[in-house]
């Protein structure tokens, strides 16, 4: 139950910062090496996905709020998550000595083995399905483990390194954890189950494609093939702009169930046309990565937003 590329960072590459924390962390005392360990968690990556797994909880919930549940399913999930961004750490050495921003990482630069990154995958993995198991219900386990195998499989080990649509392979596991957290409540899958799984999946295809824009010269060099490295900026752009169109419509489809009201639709609606405005403005940029670099920063205020929109949309007007 995964967002997979790098980001808020709500992707598998991450922007580097769980690499900067774990090139401070080399003094050997114990706050440094469960630093080292904590750093393997990608925790930019890991809250990003609880987060949505609060809202899509929050959603289905309706102000109605089971404590137990939601605690239970947000640590399960937090663990579920970590174990896969450990297991990526480690399965993603050979691409992160390559760039700049991840050679620091603790399974890189042998701060943390493979054998101890391998047991503390497994660890958490368990535990997290453990929770998930005693004290959910068997849609939200096989959602994460869907998720799980989806992120680390066919997208870690598979489509990122062999194709250009890794991206749409990876936003399937980066949707995850928000189907998680509203059948968590729900125990069935219903149309705006389905909504908020699309909301997620559309929003990481312009907000990873903005992230491959400025550094696509550092996916190139490790010969990642994202989409503006083999099919070009002005391509790259177009598909950004399909795919913000795609969110904001998947955004405005919510109130047509009568989950939320008029003050979600509102918010949703003009940053919505915000953020498709500052993609159409990509079309005449002169500056690509800093035209880029706007798109992106825009993508976390529209998650931060939808989440919260979602979280309090049932019991506001």
């Amino acid at each position: 139950m995964t967002l997979h590329g790098p980001t808020p960072a709500f992707h598998a590459g991450s922007d580097g910062t769980d690499a900067a924390l774990a090139s401070r962390a080399q003094g050997g005392s114990f706050r440094d090496r469960i630093t080292l360990y904590y750093t393997l968690t990608k925790p930019g990556v890991l809250y990003g996905n609880v987060l949505t797994a609060a809202a899509g909880f929050l959603l289905a919930a309706r102000g109605q709020v089971d404590l137990w549940l939601f605690a239970a399913l947000i640590i399960g999930t937090t663990l579920v998550i970590a174990s896969a961004c450990v297991l990526n750490n480690v399965l993603d050495r050979d691409i992160d000595t390559k760039m700049e921003r991840t050679r620091k990482r603790a399974t890189v630069s042998g701060g943390v083995g493979v054998r101890n990154a391998v047991i503390f995958t497994i660890a958490l993995f368990v535990v997290g399905n453990a929770m998930l198991i005693a004290w959910t219900n068997w849609l939200v386990v096989a959602v994460g483990l869907a998720g799980f195998v989806v992120y680390v499989v066919f997208y870690g080990m598979l489509s990122k390194r062999l194709s250009i649509h890794g991206t749409l392979v990876g936003s399937v596991s980066g949707a995850a954890p928000i189907l998680a957290g509203y059948v968590g409540v729900t125990g069935s899958i219903d149309a705006s189950a389905i909504l908020v799984f699309a909301m997620l999946f559309f929003w990481q295809m312009p907000e990873f494609y903005s992230i491959a824009v400025y550094r696509r010269d550092e996916y190139a060099e490790a010969g990642i093939p994202v989409i503006s490295v083999v099919n070009g900026i002005k391509n790259t752009k177009t598909q950004i702009f399909w795919y913000t169109l795609a969110f904001v419509v998947s955004t405005l489809l919510l109130p047509v169930f009568g989950h939320v009201g008029i003050i979600y639709t509102v918010v949703m609606g003009v940053l919505g046309l915000y953020w498709l405005w500052i993609g159409f403005l990509g079309f005449r940029a002169k500056d690509d990565d800093a035209w880029a670099h706007r798109m992106f920063r825009f993508s976390l205020i529209m998650i931060l937003a939808l989440c919260l929109m979602l979280s309090i949309g049932p019991i506001i007007p």
